[in-house]
């Protein structure tokens, strides 16, 4: 692990310490082990031997029974595969933190970050290398500095399934041990050096070089799926040197032995965990796959559309009818937006039939089995019928949940929804959500909650009132026990930072705020910006992403306007958009409340006081249809 210590001492005349250092540490027995991971135990008997980890496949075994001088392979078959793969590691280098060779775009006139993805393409493919590129930061705005400067946290990343490494971070947490350049060094070649995390803040570590103690001078933060980073052990087993920061170099007289005591009992990566993040990086959907998604100009149909690019498990569509491919359309490939050819007419769904009679050459339907799969209902005893109210957030503005009323019954368990006072009279607007959907509810959801219930357009009897309302329109309210009452233990508390897509603008992910927590729905807030943009987000949402998601895929994020932004907002189209929603707001209800009048139908519901402001991660029933 120590190899190439000794002999690269960027001071190499002074063995001493200097008067302020600490007291030398003793050399330890040759057979003291380093590092225990997983069970493993790896020792280093004479800084040369001990165990080695395969460059290609990742075995890790005994290094004296490596292949070559070097110890790299495991046998002649993985040295062989390594070589003729020289294109792909050349290709992996670029995109773990080299120079583009030329410039890219992302977005549409936005400036691209990283396109990582590009790599699970190669393996899949082996096609479209070029359209690689390297990390661009966004200019002015550091995670960072950001959490640094105000103590923010930020949701873990085991809180996003759907994200890279979600589900196999493991236990990676504060005081794990990596190795990192270093960067406090004037030798001419890079040199590694081993620093542990003091902070997590999503993907991104704070790291310490150890020797360091508790002087933070030369912290930094670093992307822990980046390349830069290493399990203790990768340097010994790739031949590269472990020098000692030079603002620290004279501390001690003995690194090997003060290393060894240090790391002894400590937690570091596991080996594989590079290999882990790539190929939690491949994504199945492929550009020329030809899908069905929602007409953002008219939300009550679906069209054919085209993928454009893959980032990040994000799909940038274009609408097959488009020549200049400019009529696109972003959302993730967990998106429930986004369906096989042929689920439109499978659930009798609204379809643009499109006018080109066939496929374009090299465009191919994507294989049903790689979208999102909806939970099973049973609709043949009770179900939800045409002319049901229930409360929904208004896929128009996804700050506001509003009332609604089901307007058509699918096959499938899926439901298309309309915001009452608000239609178009053609059913243009109507909304399909599936009967599982965490963005619809019950009557009277927003009222336990004390969350804001939107009335139709033009309802004059405020403060609104289901019981006046139902009778009014001589409707009845859907049945409780028909919505998801399902919450997951997903992990998210107020104040969290993460990654967010402002659904009004889907191309962008934006620096943003959980602000309140209603059982599984979460109040995003994006920094920067008015309360009037937040939006309401299920915890699982394919659109919410732990911070360092964009760096780690390629895709530009956007940092929190600055005051100017938000003042010019604010004086045209933000003015605009606020005087309009105040037209529709229902009075606030700041007491908890239980609704006990009868509705049509003569049964009785009580409401238990939901989580408020709070973190809500149980599965606690926030709402309970009384028998009579």
């Amino acid at each position: 692990m120590f190899d190439g210590y000794d002999s690269c001492s960027e001071d190499t005349s002074s063995s001493s310490s200097s008067d302020e250092s600490e007291e030398e540490v003793a050399p330890l027995p040759s057979s003291l082990p380093i590092i225990k991971n997983n069970g493993q135990v790896y020792t280093y008997p004479d800084g040369k031997s001990g165990m080695a980890t395969c460059e290609m496949c990742g075995m890790v075994g005994v290094r004296d029974a490596f292949y070559s001088k070097t110890k790299r392979f495991c046998s002649v078959s993985c040295s062989r595969s390594y070589s003729s793969n020289s294109k792909k590691a050349s290709i992996l280098a670029r995109l773990q933190g080299k120079p583009p060779t030329k410039k890219a775009k992302v977005l549409q006139k936005q400036p691209l970050v990283a396109k990582l993805a590009a790599y699970a393409q190669y393996q899949a493919t082996l096609q479209n290398q070029a359209k690689t590129k390297a990390a661009v930061p966004v200019e002015g705005f550091s995670w960072g500095n950001y959490i640094n400067s105000n103590s923010f946290t930020a949701a873990p990343v085991t809180c996003f399934k759907h994200a890279p490494m979600g589900t196999c971070w493991g236990d990676i947490s504060e005081g794990v041990r990596v190795e990192v350049p270093n960067t406090d060094c004037s030798l001419p070649t890079k040199v590694f050096w081993i620093a542990g995390i003091v902070k997590l803040a999503g993907y991104n570590a704070l790291l310490r070089y150890e020797g360091f103690e508790n002087d933070s001078s030369l912290d930094f933060w670093c992307n822990v799926c980046g390349s830069d980073i290493h399990p203790v052990g990768w340097c010994a087993t790739s031949g590269k040197p472990l020098v000692p920061p030079r603002t620290i170099q004279h501390k001690y007289t003995n690194w090997k032995a003060f290393l060894v005591k240090r790391l002894t009992g400590a937690k570091t990566l596991p080996p594989d965990f590079s290999q882990k993040v790539s190929e939690s990086m491949q994504y199945p959907f492929k550009t020329s796959m030809r899908v069905e998604v929602v007409d953002k100009t008219h939300l009550c149909r679906t069209r054919v559309a085209v993928v454009e690019s893959v980032i990040g498990g994000r799909l940038r569509l274009v609408y097959e009818e488009s020549e200049d491919k400019t009529d696109d359309f972003w959302c993730h490939m967990y998106s429930p937006l986004i369906h096989h050819i042929g689920w439109s007419r499978s659930i009798g769904h609204r379809f643009k039939r499109s006018d080109i009679t066939k496929k374009q050459d090299g465009h191919f339907d994507a294989p049903p089995h790689l979208f999102m799969k909806v939970k099973e209902v049973d609709t043949a005893g009770e179900w939800f019928k045409e002319g049901m109210k229930l409360e929904a957030i208004d896929p128009l503005n996804l700050s506001a949940i509003c009332v609604a009323t089901i307007r058509k019954v699918l096959a499938d368990g899926y439901l298309m929804i309309g915001i009452d006072g608000s239609e178009a009279a053609d059913g243009s607007d109507w909304f399909c959500y599936h009967a599982t959907s965490p963005s619809i509810f019950p009557v009277g959801f927003c009222e336990i909650n004390m969350i804001e219930l939107t009335p139709p357009r033009g309802y004059a009897k405020l403060p609104f009132k289901w019981f006046d309302y139902l009778r009014e329109t001589d409707s009845i309210a859907a049945p409780v026990k028909l919505f998801n009452k399902e919450v997951p233990n997903h992990g998210f508390h107020v104040g969290m930072k993460l990654e967010a897509v402002d659904l009004m603008e889907p191309r962008l992910v934006c620096v943003a705020t959980v602000t309140r927590i209603i059982h599984r729905l979460l109040r995003i807030h994006f920094d920067g910006w008015e309360d009037e943009y937040d939006q309401w987000v299920d915890c699982e949402s394919p659109d919410l992403y732990p911070v360092g998601w964009c760096q780690l895929t390629g895709y530009q994020l956007q940092p929190p306007a600055p005051q100017s932004s938000r003042d010019s907002q604010s004086s045209s189209s933000k003015q605009k958009k606020k005087a309009k929603s105040q037209q529709y707001k229902g009075h606030k209800k700041m007491t908890s409340l239980q609704l006990k009048e009868e509705l049509l139908d003569g049964e009785e519901y009580s409401f238990l006081q939901g989580a408020s402001d709070q973190e809500s991660n149980g599965s606690a029933s926030y709402y309970i249809k009384q028998e009579p």
